[in-house]
């Protein structure tokens, strides 16, 4: 679902790993506020800007690596929200943070 969702509504990002190569992944990235269920099974609200990647397209994403947007903008990973899809197209849930430049 998650491959037919960011065809549909996705675009490409480029994905720089800590430590890694850079690559380009079609995914979604979001500047407006997002709810997803938290790891209680309450509705989170996220109000940063967050980018929602295939697991199976980017499963090392950790806190500091780094996308950046068609427009060129770069954000830093913060936090990783896996959802709790045993899918093996399951997403996770980045929330990011502007890199100033």
């Amino acid at each position: 679902m998650t491959g037919i969702l960011s065809s549909v509504l996705g675009g490409m990002v480029t994905y720089l790993p800590a430590g890694g190569t850079g690559r380009d992944l079609r995914s979604i990235f979001r500047e407006a506020p997002i709810e997803v269920e938290g790891a209680d099974g309450q509705i989170v609200r996220i109000e940063a800007p967050t980018w929602r990647v295939g697991r199976d397209l980017a499963p090392e994403v950790r806190r500091g690596d780094l996308i950046t947007v068609p427009d060129g903008r770069t954000f830093t990973v913060m936090v990783v929200h896996p959802t709790g899809s045993p899918a093996s197209d399951a997403y996770l849930i980045c929330e990011l943070q502007i890199v100033d430049s």
